[in-house]
């Protein structure tokens, strides 16, 4: 019994040192770079990249509690951003 009270506290825990937070979305500024934007939400659960006629587009995705981030950049700086918390399904 005590392990799994040590487990679900753990796991509260982490929950709550995400750094996918509305503080931290508000933090990132049109232009950053993309290491900028590293330094305060950490690394991405998805990137992809495209380039076309040299200009090269990537969009990053963060997830973490009930939230995703996603960021644009062109040409390595920050062009776009959205802060979504997905509908639960109850």
């Amino acid at each position: 019994m005590r392990v799994r009270a040590f487990a679900f506290a753990a796991l509260l825990l982490l929950a709550a040192c995400t750094k996918i937070t509305q503080e931290n979305f508000a933090k990132i500024q049109d232009g950053m770079s993309e290491q900028e934007v590293s330094a305060i939400l950490g690394s991405p659960a998805e990137t992809s990249s495209s380039s076309i006629l040299g200009i090269s587009g990537t969009s990053s995705t963060w997830k973490g509690g009930d939230a995703v981030i996603t960021i644009r950049f062109v040409n390595g700086k920050v062009a776009l951003k959205s802060f979504d918390k997905p509908a639960t399904g109850k």
